[in-house]
């Protein structure tokens, strides 16, 4: 069995289903969209989506192997790099419960995983969350009785939004290495950060231009173009967007409101209510400044989560508690 099925028969699950729902139609703008109640805003909202978000990239990759495939070749210079597999968002455990989700998992012709992940925000793409995520595809990779030497070569690969390193490099590859011997450690564990900055006219510097642009009419890669557009575009692909971000929008709330509940009911006194629901309510200000990054209209917030808008638009500059 592949590496990378086996692996996924461990996992929890795939974010995104593809739905078609037959309810009339309507046009918003250029987006012709199949679904009467869906707001008007997530036609807009959805023209500014990038590969370089992560929800939008995690859709347009889902299973997607070409993309995949386009994004590696160019990554390592090798045009015979052959993908075989692709998913995304998939979760992974430890013993203790801290797990991690993966954005895009890929397997390749020569049994190599790759954990590929977009981040805008430098702190996101620390080196111990590169170790982390490396150390998950490990535990996940090997069957019960199986021996060391059969672990896959892996790659986690950070597309970020900044020169994190600031030294204008488009690549920054991270190897282990024996001190002492200065050669490598050869453990096959591999860590690549790709400088989302680096927009110049070679093809990764167009392939990061492709992630930073929001018209896939101007993309360079028609694999990325064309994908981009059947989201933007398309009533199917558009209706999974919009189904994608009320269903987020919900589950994210009502995880909040869950943990307050939780938390009241553990006090058991009238003061432990209280506080209970005040900690309930912080959390749910937190999963709304949340939804809010993710460009959630602010109207759905305000519809699901019970707070005023004021509230809600007091949350866009207010620091996370």
């Amino acid at each position: 069995m592949d590496v990378l099925l086996k692996f996924s028969a461990l996992t929890i699950f795939a974010v995104v289903h593809t739905m078609i729902v037959e309810q009339g139609e309507e046009d918003i703008g250029a987006v012709r969209i199949i679904k009467k109640d869906i707001p008007a805003e997530y036609g807009m909202l959805i023209q500014k989506f990038r590969l370089i978000d992560d929800t939008f990239f995690n859709v347009c990759f889902d299973n997607y192997v070409e993309g995949m495939q386009l994004l590696l070749r160019i990554f390592f210079d090798r045009d015979d790099l052959v993908v075989k597999h692709v998913v995304t968002q998939q979760s992974a455990d430890n013993l203790y419960g801290r797990g991690v989700r993966f954005d895009v998992l890929a397997e390749d012709s020569e049994g190599k995983l790759y954990d590929c992940e977009v981040q805008r925000a430098n702190e996101g793409a620390i080196p111990r969350r590169a170790r982390y995520n490396s150390s998950m595809m490990d535990a996940r990779a090997l069957a019960k009785g199986e021996d060391f030497s059969k672990l896959p070569e892996t790659w986690v690969i950070f597309i970020t939004e900044n020169d994190i390193y600031g030294e204008g490099f488009p690549l920054y590859h991270v190897e282990r290495i024996i001190q002492e011997l200065q050669r490598p450690f050869d453990d096959g564990a591999h860590i690549l950060y790709v400088n989302g900055a680096n927009r110049d006219d070679t093809p990764l510097g167009r392939l990061m231009q492709d992630f930073f642009c929001e018209n896939p009419q101007k993309m360079n890669y028609k694999e990325l173009a064309e994908r981009a557009d059947y989201f933007k575009a398309e009533a199917e692909g558009v209706n999974t967007m919009c189904e994608l971000m009320e269903k987020f929008g919900e589950r994210k709330l009502e995880e909040g409101r869950m943990e307050g509940r939780l938390e009241g009911r553990a006090k058991g006194r009238a003061e432990g209510r209280a506080e209970g629901r005040a900690e309930g309510q912080r959390r749910m200000l937190n999963m709304a400044r949340s939804l809010l990054a993710l460009n959630v209209p602010v109207e759905v917030i305000e519809k699901s989560s019970g707070l005023a808008r004021a509230e809600i638009l007091a949350l866009q500059d207010a620091p996370v508690e």
